[in-house]
């Protein structure tokens, strides 16, 4: 399983947006790419790099971008405001592994389509999901798909994976439990990147076991120094001993 550190930017820093909010969020006193290069000495073979911007039509974080492309040594895969295929162009050449789309993927589902074929392996659709259903918009607008019904017809377009973002559970709501991406993820043959899940290490190790989970986003946990990216790492990838069968 891949920890893929999350790294969404917003005027050049490092953030995280508690309950979505641009107006408030949580500010790291970190160099975005200062931060990218330590991640690859500590082990970091992908990050997942949000422009929190372009999400929100507030301008963009493209420079900053390119050079942690450029000089992380990472593979990485980015997301924010990708609604074209001249975007999907324009990241493509500019060294990105992957380009995630994310409210395109329901507004225009052909985008998805035309994207992974032209590079296949190298899309990733991003499913966020409130209550039951698909919100879209930097969750502003809450849909009539379940993520189940909105995945489904993407599940044979050679995606590199689906991340499914569990906003009940990264809001701490009662309802919020790992039982949404467990279910997803069982019901689908694309890989699913857990998001909006992770906030120790033991969970971690939970979605480990659990199968077609093939990696986890960690934004909070990790800049906010519940954990570090080695402790991570080093459970996600751990090797599991087979259980021992019933004599």
């Amino acid at each position: 399983m891949i920890v893929y550190p999350d790294l969404e930017l917003r005027q050049g820093r490092l953030v995280n947006l508690t309950r979505n909010s641009m107006d408030s969020p949580l500010v790291y006193e970190l160099d975005p790419v200062r931060t990218a290069r330590d991640l690859a000495a500590e082990g970091a073979e992908w990050l997942h790099v949000v422009d929190l911007d372009a999400v929100f039509n507030r301008g963009d974080n493209t420079s900053v971008i390119k050079q942690i492309i450029r000089t992380s040594g990472c593979k990485v895969q980015v997301g924010g405001g990708i609604r074209s295929m001249e975007k999907v162009h324009g990241w493509m050449e500019a060294g990105a592994e992957r380009v995630v789309i994310a409210t395109a993927a329901v507004k225009y589902p052909h985008l998805v389509k035309a994207a992974a074929t032209a590079y296949p392996g190298a899309v990733v659709v991003s499913i966020d999901a409130r209550r039951g259903h698909v919100v879209v918009e930097g969750f502003t607008e809450t849909t009539i798909f379940t993520p189940i019904e909105f995945a489904q017809p993407f599940d044979e377009a050679g995606l590199a994976a689906i991340i499914h973002t569990d906003i009940d559970r990264d809001e701490n709501r009662p309802e919020g439990s790992m039982a949404q991406t467990t279910n997803l993820a069982a019901k689908l043959r694309t890989p699913v990147i857990a998001s909006g899940v992770v906030k120790s290490l033991d969970d971690i190790s939970t979605l480990s076991y659990l199968p077609n989970i093939a990696g986890i986003l960690t934004s909070r946990a990790l800049f906010g120094g519940t954990f570090t990216f080695r402790e991570a790492n080093a459970i996600a990838t751990a090797q599991h001993q087979p259980t021992a069968p019933f004599v």
